[in-house]
C-alpha cells in the first residue's frame, strides 16, 4: 500500500524514506500545473506529461529535500514544478533561463496551493473542521479532478486562478448565470465528496 500524505497537520513529519510516498501529490501538482499552465503551452505538451516529469524529478532528488513536515515537502514539490514549467516554457520560446520567471512561478503556484488549502475553508461549522479541510489539499485536489469538466474548469478558474464570475464567463463562452450554477453544483458535490 502507498503512503499517504498526513492529514493531521502540515507540521507532521513525512516519511521521506519511500518514494512513493511522492505519488500521493500527483493530484496536487496536476490541479497547480492546470492553473500555471500557459494555453500555448497546454496546446504543446500535456499537463499529465508535466506532473510526471516533476515526479520523476523528485523521485530522482528525493535525497536532496532537507525540510521536514508535510507544507515543506509540498513547498520543494511546486519549486520542482515551477522550474519544469519554466524551462517548457523557455524551451517553447527559445527564450534564455530567466530567474525572475521562475521565481514568479513559484510565487504563483505557492499562491494557487493557499487558495487550494483554503478553497473551502469558511464552509465547514466548526473552525477544527476548517483547518483539517485547509490541511489535507491532496485530498482536496483529488475531489476537484472528480468533478465533471465545466464544473472541474469553472472551479478551477474561478477559486484558484482568482477569476471573477465575468471573466470565468468569459473563458468559458458561457453566460454568468450558467457560470454560477456550474460552481454552485461544484462546490456542493466537492462538499459531498469531502463529507462536510
Amino acid at each position: 500500500m502507498m503512503p499517504a500524505p498526513s492529514d493531521s497537520s502540515d507540521n507532521a513529519p513525512i516519511d521521506t524514506s519511500d518514494p512513493a510516498v511522492i505519488a500521493c501529490y500527483e493530484p496536487y501538482l496536476r490541479m497547480l500545473a492546470r492553473v500555471q499552465m500557459r494555453r500555448a503551452l497546454q496546446a504543446k505538451i500535456g499537463v499529465s506529461d508535466i506532473v510526471q516529469q516533476t515526479m520523476l524529478q523528485a523521485v530522482q532528488g528525493l535525497d536532496q529535500f532537507r525540510g521536514s513536515g508535510e507544507a515543506e515537502f509540498r513547498g520543494w514539490l511546486r519549486q520542482i514544478l515551477a522550474r519544469h514549467l519554466c524551462h517548457l516554457d523557455r524551451d517553447f520560446r527559445r527564450d534564455k533561463r530567466d530567474v525572475r520567471r521562475e521565481q514568479s512561478m513559484q510565487q504563483q503556484l505557492a499562491q494557487s496551493s493557499l487558495r487550494l488549502e483554503g478553497l473551502l475553508a469558511g464552509q465547514g461549522p466548526t473552525p477544527s473542521q476548517n483547518v483539517a479541510m485547509g490541511e489535507n489539499v491532496v485530498r482536496i485536489a483529488i475531489a476537484i479532478e472528480q468533478l465533471p469538466d465545466a464544473q472541474r474548469e469553472a472551479v478551477r478558474l474561478h477559486y484558484l486562478e482568482g477569476m471573477k464570475l465575468s471573466e470565468v464567463a468569459t473563458e468559458m463562452e458561457k453566460s454568468s448565470g450558467a457560470i454560477a450554477g456550474l460552481l454552485h453544483r461544484g462546490m456542493k458535490a466537492l462538499r459531498e465528496q469531502l463529507g462536510d
